[in-house]
């Protein structure tokens, strides 16, 4: 049987980048199940945007940091392929927290069978962290409601892309923020967004202003950066704002500076940030609610993939600097 790699962390990102220096490579042998448990060889590991956060020293996150020599902590796919429990069959595919690795024992708990017609590639782009996330900050946070108008920032990324096309169906005006001309051709022309901001090439206040006639009832916000002023002053009496992520400011040493609460208060406006570590307990209710929009063939999605475990530090490396097409994915 062959060898188990494994990627450790091994330095903290201090200077906020990403690179082979923080981690370092392992290889042991296959670990053996015990009583109750089986054996998962991965096949497709997942990659987030929260990495940067699980791999800095932050106590008082939301979640403990990985820490310095244990295995980097990923969600990923897998398939048994030994099993001393008898919930798990040899050949069942299984969804969970499964780190930077090619082998790992578990008990079963926190691993889901991936349902018949459930690709390995769709469990890690809808079903997984980023469709859980959409389908949390949403509605349960964003409360759309028909006819409205949302703005989602990073529109074309794993969690925003479903953002939008989950308000679209349900009848919203959705207008997606994102950093290249394909990408605002993408979710436009082929998610049906009804239009989208290029932040680095477009005129902000005047795009925006075009593209929100009746202003902004829900802002989905995923990445921070400039353009967040420019939407927070477009926002209705009432509005929501759901903050799931700052992916333009976590590799910052000076991010953008924050609005003034002001209008928060003369516009009676909610804000509300979340993660999804708070809302485990509600996976089979977000799932229940997403599954439909999907067989409805409502979502849509595409994936960016790296082969090879050790290229999951290139792909980290593309998705901090958004030349990724899609779901980050490294294919073991």
């Amino acid at each position: 049987m062959s060898s188990n790699k494994e990627i450790l962390l091994v330095n903290r990102p201090n200077d906020r980048k990403i690179g082979s220096h923080l981690f370092e490579t392992r290889e042991q042998s296959i670990p053996s199940p015990g009583e109750g448990e089986i054996l998962i060889k991965q096949t497709y590991m997942s990659l987030d945007p929260a990495m940067l956060g699980w791999m800095s020293e932050d106590r008082e996150s939301y979640i403990p940091p990985v820490e310095l020599g244990e295995v980097m902590r990923s969600s990923g796919v897998g398939e048994v392929i030994e099993s001393n429990n008898p919930d798990f069959s040899v050949g069942d595919k299984v969804m969970g927290m499964t780190g930077w690795r090619e082998y790992l024992v578990s008990n079963g708990e926190g691993f889901n069978k991936l349902q018949p017609g459930v690709t390995e590639e769709m469990a890690l782009c809808v079903f997984a962290l980023p469709g859980l996330t959409a389908t949390t900050g949403l509605y349960n946070f964003g409360e759309p409601k028909e006819g409205e108008t949302l703005v989602v920032t990073g529109a074309a990324g794993s969690v925003g892309s479903i953002v939008g096309q989950l308000a679209k169906a349900d009848g919203l005006r959705v207008i997606g923020v994102v950093g290249s001309d394909e990408k605002a051709d993408w979710i436009v022309n082929e998610l049906g967004f009804d239009g989208a901001v290029n932040y680095k090439t477009d005129d902000l206040e005047a795009k925006l202003t075009e593209l929100t006639p009746d202003k902004i009832d829900v802002f989905f916000e995923n990445t921070g950066g400039p353009i967040q002023q420019h939407i927070f002053n477009r926002m209705n009496t009432h509005g929501r704002i759901v903050v799931c992520g700052m992916i333009a400011d976590y590799q910052s040493e000076n991010p953008a500076p924050g609005p003034n609460w002001i209008p928060l208060i003369k516009k009676r406006i909610n804000v509300r940030g979340f993660a999804m570590p708070d809302h485990w307990g509600e996976v089979p209710q977000l799932i229940a609610k997403l599954s439909p929009y999907v067989q409805q063939g409502k979502i849509q999605y595409r994936s960016h993939m790296v082969e090879g475990i050790e290229s999951a530090v290139e792909g980290l490396q593309m998705l901090f600097s958004g030349d990724n097409k899609g779901k980050m994915i490294v294919k073991l």
